[in-house]
């Protein structure tokens, strides 16, 4: 199953700062704030939905095929990828803009300021599906994932006219989208994907109920965070899958495409649905026991003894098949 992934890559720039941001701000002088913070560390992460699920896929064996815009610094975030099993030749690397980046200063109290530069994520929208499933063989399944905004648009129309299956994920671009825009990119999607906030923001903004938004998607997935996800189907009990135990809780950055990376991947092994949720809960839960959202490390021993423990023999057996 040839499964593309579109979405932002990103790199995030994070600094600390030992003091209080509140102790530098003079009240009467807002309007004129020009300040400078010397900070203690800089941890430079790969980023980006897109490129942080088609790393998780790499991981777990499946080959994803990565189509998102990237700069001219990408040489090595790509190499990387190439060597975690991620298809980069889709890729669209920008001549003139740097890769889109998040940049961020945290104090004493845990207070951020930061800034996000687009960068040549918003090259995205330049980006033809059919010259990627031409280049593969034909597409499966195309994830729609947080974007430049035009991106996930045209994305969203060429797959409904070229009948290719989609995966809307709008995530961190709902607060920015209007209702009649999150409809277009919903209606018809074979998946829809979201975390239970973005679910009742969705519902508000669009105006559609729960029954007529499963009417317009074949399958609803909601994370519900520590609980689990739950499936949904027009005319179908859901299907709830609750998460493994955790060994410790480091950051949840990244957790939420950790759990797409895993189901993906049970997709394309052709597991069933509840199969294929369990393996993107045990991945989430990878993630969240570490710090950075592709510095965890898959070992497929350990993988499998937790899988085992949280999910039975059965279970177990079917994904041991797929994962080797």
């Amino acid at each position: 199953m040839r499964i593309a992934v579109t979405g932002s890559i990103a790199t995030d720039h994070l600094m600390t700062f030992p003091g209080r941001f509140a102790d530098q701000l003079v009240a009467d002088q807002l309007h004129t704030v020009s300040l400078s913070f010397l900070v203690d560390n800089l941890d430079v992460r790969r980023g980006g939905v897109a490129a942080n699920i088609a790393f998780g896929m790499g991981q777990l064996g499946t080959r994803p095929i990565l189509a998102g815009a990237a700069g001219f610094d990408f040489d090595e975030y790509r190499a990387w990828l190439d060597r975690h099993g991620v298809d980069t030749e889709s890729v669209r690397i920008s001549d003139t803009l740097h890769t889109a980046r998040f940049v961020c200063t945290t104090d004493a109290d845990h207070n951020q300021i930061g800034s996000f530069y687009t960068g040549a994520m918003s090259e995205a929208r330049l980006i033809e599906l059919k010259t990627v499933a031409d280049r593969v063989g034909g597409l499966d399944l195309v994830l729609i994932g947080a974007d430049d905004p035009e991106a996930m648009l045209r994305h969203t129309e060429e797959c409904r006219s070229r009948s290719i299956p989609f995966a809307a994920d709008f995530s961190q671009q709902i607060a920015r989208m209007e209702g009649e825009e999150i409809r277009i990119l919903l209606d018809g999607a074979t998946y829809l994907f979201s975390n239970e906030y973005e679910k009742g923001l969705i519902q508000t903004k669009t105006g559609l109920t729960d029954e007529e938004i499963l009417a317009r998607v074949g399958h609803r997935i909601t994370t519900l965070g520590s609980r689990g996800v739950r499936i949904e189907r027009a005319g179908e009990d859901p299907i709830e899958v609750g998460c493994p135990e955790e060994e410790r809780k480091a950051d949840p950055t990244g957790v939420g495409d950790a759990f797409r990376a895993g189901f993906l991947s049970g997709l394309a092994w052709g597991v069933s649905l509840e199969r294929a949720a369990q393996v993107g809960c045990m991945l989430a839960t990878l993630v969240i026991e570490t710090v950075g959202t592709q510095e965890y490390q898959l070992r497929r021993a350990h993988f499998m003894e937790r899988f085992t423990k949280a999910y039975g023999d059965e279970a177990a057996e079917e994904v041991r098949a797929h994962l080797g």
